[in-house]
């Protein structure tokens, strides 16, 4: 017997289904609420205890610091696949077989090109521009350079789109940080791997010759698989209800990027490295700071500790921890900065209070550090943020159009004026 949940308004009782996830995750499926209640909603701001969709693609339990990504833990992905691989697992539902991911990077390489004319649009940004709204433009304008919609009943369509998109993402991410440096474009190198082009286009200067540092190469994988996709956050939702008005996947990831922008979201490394730098500023006391994120009377907060959704520990962290430390001891850099952010992690990872609260850095942290220690500028955190969740945004679009889910539009209670009778301005 299936199992319902009772709902009762004013006497009368409604009855909903229960839907169970593969994971025994309950949902109450409350479509027929309104019309069948003759107009009752529930209200939910953020959205906190509403599921929009069923997913197939991402698992995550905050409680138990689970992070599977089509039913792969997060730890064995990071530990022994790269990022095309996962990028194609996200997509595609299944690990690539040799002969699938050897077609998938030569794909993306074909599309990898960027129309010369689109370097106009980047010269039209001064260079105070933010990184992130440069890219959020960027690729709203790869629509007039490929103005068709995509066919989502054409399997090959679907397949073109997603590959233009991998091969030209990265150019555009690089195009938004040379812009930042002054330095010349870059196109890449088509005989390198996915991420260490990545690196080339990034870091190559205009005077000297690419080196490549494996161990960098090997950690900004990782941090891209990490943020490869973290179920229904707040771009990703936009992605998908963006893409439900059957917006093309460039729009629709173009609204992801300007989601993920703000400092609630993708923007919480860069907060890390401004709340350092502050502490930096004020002398470098970090007993003085973790006093104060103590105080409940202050208003201070250590930035890059705890999760909104992972209770117990961030399993991305974890991981991620590690690759710092190793960046840091290969590049053997002398920064206050890093030296206050080591010092407030040992400090969190031992005080009663960050323990007792599980106040743990999070992956936020330790990105911060690792692409502060990269040289990267902080305004550009974000879009290297993007840049690893562009293929969980792009399975999400993928997966919502295939499944043909409605255009969201969610309902509201209305708490403003009752009717008023107008009044011509000489009588107001």
């Amino acid at each position: 017997m299936s199992k319902t949940a009772t709902l009762q308004i004013d006497g009368k009782k409604y009855d909903f289904p229960i839907i169970k996830g593969t994971e025994n995750e309950l949902g109450i499926d409350i479509k027929a609420l309104r019309g069948g209640t003759g107009g009752v909603i529930t209200i939910d701001p953020g959205y906190k205890n509403t599921g929009s969709c069923e997913s197939a693609i991402t698992y995550l339990d905050g409680e138990e610091g689970i992070l599977r990504y089509r039913g792969y833990s997060i730890e064995d992905l990071a530990e022994k696949a790269d990022f095309l691989e996962t990028a194609y697992l996200l997509i595609f539902g299944e690990l690539p077989t040799t002969e699938q991911l050897q077609k998938f990077d030569k794909d993306i390489k074909a599309e990898s090109h960027v129309d010369e004319e689109m370097k106009k649009i980047l010269d039209g940004f001064p260079k105070s521009a933010h990184p992130m709204g440069v890219l959020s433009s960027l690729t709203s304008a790869l629509i007039a350079f490929n103005p068709e919609s995509v066919d989502v009943d054409s399997e090959e369509a679907m397949y073109e789109a997603i590959v233009m998109l991998m091969g030209k993402f990265p150019v555009l991410v690089s195009w938004a940080l040379r812009k930042k440096q002054g330095y010349a474009l870059d196109y890449g190198d088509d005989s390198l791997g996915y991420v260490e082009n990545i690196t080339k286009m990034m870091f190559k200067r205009p005077n000297q010759q690419y080196v490549k540092n494996q161990i960098v190469v090997d950690a900004l994988d990782k941090l891209l698989i990490l943020h490869a996709d973290h179920e229904q956050n707040c771009s990703t939702s936009t992605v998908r209800i963006v893409g439900s008005s059957h917006a093309g996947l460039f729009a629709s990831i173009s609204a992801g990027i300007s989601a993920l922008w703000g400092p609630l979201h993708g923007g919480a490394n860069q907060a890390v490295i401004e709340m350092l730098e502050a502490i930096k500023a004020d002398g470098g006391d970090t007993a003085k700071y973790i006093n104060k994120a103590k105080d409940k009377e202050d208003p201070f907060r250590l930035m890059g500790f705890g999760h909104r959704v992972y209770k117990n520990f961030d399993p991305r962290a974890k991981i991620i921890k590690v690759a710092a430390e190793e960046i840091l001891a290969d590049l053997d850099m002398e920064d206050p900065v890093l030296d206050i952010a080591k010092g407030l992690a040992e400090v969190a990872l031992k005080d009663e209070y960050f323990v007792k609260r599980k106040l743990y850095p999070n992956v936020d942290f330790y990105s911060g550090i690792i692409y502060r220690a990269l040289g990267i500028p902080t305004e550009m955190f974000t879009v290297m943020f993007a840049m690893g969740r562009l293929p969980g945004w792009i399975a999400q679009w993928r997966e919502m159009r295939l499944r043909k889910e409605p255009i969201g539009r969610p309902r509201q209670i209305y708490i403003g004026e009752n009717h008023r009778e107008f009044k011509t301005v000489e009588k107001r």
